[in-house]
């Protein structure tokens, strides 16, 4: 299958999960009505606003228009990277915001530089060296911060609104503010005509993947998981992500109250009845299976979507849990093993991709402390 049928496909599918609404703009599922587009500013056009730009940040420097006219030379390369090579050249200042973006070893910002938030430098200036330096956060899992940059600007005030509309999604999508995240992919769908295919599609597998989305489901804590993961690798473990913590280390709680109310459920509606592999008229139980249905149990983990049951050995209550996770950086060598027991009890006959999540967070919380 070819990569435009292949997109056709998946634009399909995503038409059919928003109930065919994605191809259209707000206001736009009237018969007749019609949405903005965006259009790629021409590298022609970039150009020449880029060297005024310049000539005016360097007093008409010959040799830095000489070094000018090499970069634009680059023909195969996108318009942003020449413009931001371009302010690089012009302005010491955007030269190490950008430099300092792209280190993958220096610390993440904290804020968005005072550079962009100057309104006293050119719009067209400030508006695409925030594009070049939003996007070299968002490569980084900078979200915060790259979505706080682009929230500045428009996309009609980029040379390239396709890369913005797909970098500011990319963020939404990675922070969880499904919202705002299905606008910008709808936009990027839409508006964005001479968006590139990788983005198309990449935005079509986002607004797909959060259609299925829930609030306070098994995936909602495993994607906070996630979050507190990249914040932790950041270096970010401040109040932000402590609140995070307590709010999957709560569901948690919740999640395991509900099982364990649903198992006591089960228990009183069958009898109270131990269930203990043993066959109540004295009869010989299958092996591995309940005596009554005559069933294996299942030999893989639960599909994802599936809580799963608390089969663990019933020592794990919700209060422990909590405490697992408050203590869990903390434990000494000899209490290591004990601990890593508790959390399998917790977490079998879940999935396999949601006990690897958990692992995952409280390995994380080991090596954070």
């Amino acid at each position: 299958m070819t990569a435009r049928r292949w997109f056709a496909v998946l634009m399909g599918a995503a038409l059919f999960a928003t109930g065919g609404q994605t191809a259209f703009a707000d206001g736009g599922k009237k018969a007749g009505a019609r949405f903005a587009t965006l259009e790629g500013m021409a590298p022609e056009a970039a150009q020449a606003r880029a060297l005024a730009w310049l000539k005016a940040a360097t007093k008409n420097d010959a040799a830095k228009v000489a070094q000018f006219t090499q970069i634009w030379k680059q023909e195969d390369r996108p318009v942003i990277d020449r413009l931001a090579d371009t302010f690089s050249l012009g302005s010491p200042a955007a030269a190490a915001l950008l430099r300092e973006a792209r280190n993958p070893t220096a610390p993440a910002p904290l804020e968005v530089p005072a550079l962009l938030r100057d309104a006293k430098q050119p719009e067209f200036f400030r508006a695409n060296l925030g594009l070049a330096y939003a996007r070299a956060l968002s490569n980084r899992r900078v979200h915060e911060e790259a979505l706080a940059t682009l929230k500045l600007f428009n996309a009609d005030q980029v040379a390239d609104p396709a890369s913005y509309l797909f970098h500011r999604a990319v963020s939404e999508h990675a922070l969880v503010n499904k919202g705002e995240a299905v606008a910008s992919v709808k936009r990027l769908l839409n508006e964005a005509v001479d968006s590139p295919e990788r983005y198309k599609t990449v935005g079509t597998l986002m607004l797909l993947d959060m259609q299925a989305w829930k609030e306070k489901d098994l995936g909602a804590v495993a994607r906070k998981m996630g979050n507190i993961e990249r914040r932790l690798e950041l270096a970010r473990g401040g109040p932000q992500t402590q609140k995070l913590q307590k709010e999957v280390i709560s569901r948690l709680d919740e999640l395991i109250k509900e099982l364990e109310n649903k198992a006591k459920n089960q228990q009183q509606s069958s009898g109270g009845q131990p269930n203990d592999g043993s066959c109540p008229d004295g009869g010989q139980p299958q092996p591995g299976g309940s005596p009554s249905s005559g069933q294996n149990p299942p030999k893989s983990p639960a599909p994802d979507s599936f809580l799963g049951q608390n089969k663990g050995t019933g020592k794990v209550t919700a209060r422990q849990v909590r405490k697992l996770g408050e203590r869990w950086g903390s434990l000494p060598p000899a209490q290591r093993a004990q601990a890593e027991q508790e959390l399998e009890d917790l977490i079998q006959g879940l999935s396999l991709s949601h006990q690897e999540a958990y692992r995952a967070y409280f390995r994380r919380l080991q090596t954070s402390k």
